[in-house]
């Protein structure tokens, strides 16, 4: 099953990284510690946990930050992990209706459009993979000159039963484009 993905238009490649520009997409998103990646609270919103009590369909990627994205409007609300996970919103959605989440972890929120750089890779989804590209990624940026926005997002595109080699996964952050 094809699962419908965040739009964008590559403007710039390499042979490490390429530069992607995104419009704006709406997520639904959660804060979560290191016992529980927010994986299942996100999950039962899309299957029915809102307001319509509809299910939506998932779509790709799915991504994780340690830390929520500064150009991002965030609540206010405390989180000592201060990691997110977020799910894209399929684009027939707007903000205006997007069903309401009933678990008020759950936050319905724009992320901004913009350029960003982005690493792909196949394996697990795992830290120290997700970690080795994301360095490698950051290494370029650096050596280029190119001016980037942390958090590294991880962005997943597979389910768990899909053979390493063929998953496809990726570090992302945001960077200034002229």
């Amino acid at each position: 099953m094809a699962l419908e993905e965040a739009k964008y238009s590559v403007v710039h490649q390499n042979e490490v990284y390429e530069v992607r520009l995104y419009v704006d997409r709406l997520v639904a998103q959660v804060a979560y510690d290191g016992e529980n990646s927010g994986f299942r609270t996100l999950f039962n919103f899309i299957s029915g946990e809102n307001t319509a009590t509809s299910k939506i369909e998932m779509t790709a990627p799915v991504t994780e930050s340690i830390e929520i994205e500064m150009t991002t409007p965030v609540s206010q609300y405390s989180d000592d992990s201060g990691k997110v996970m977020q799910f894209f919103m399929p684009s027939e959605f707007t903000a205006e209706t997007i069903p309401e989440p009933t678990n008020p972890a759950v936050k319905i929120r724009t992320v901004k459009g913009g350029h960003f750089a982005v690493v792909r890779y196949s394996g697990r989804a795992n830290d120290k993979n997700f970690r080795k590209h994301a360095d490698e990624l950051e290494n370029e940026l650096q050596k280029k000159g190119l001016r980037y926005y942390k958090p590294i997002l991880k962005a997943t595109y597979n389910g768990p039963f899909t053979l390493p080699f063929l998953r496809r996964n990726e570090a992302m952050v945001r960077v200034e484009w002229d």
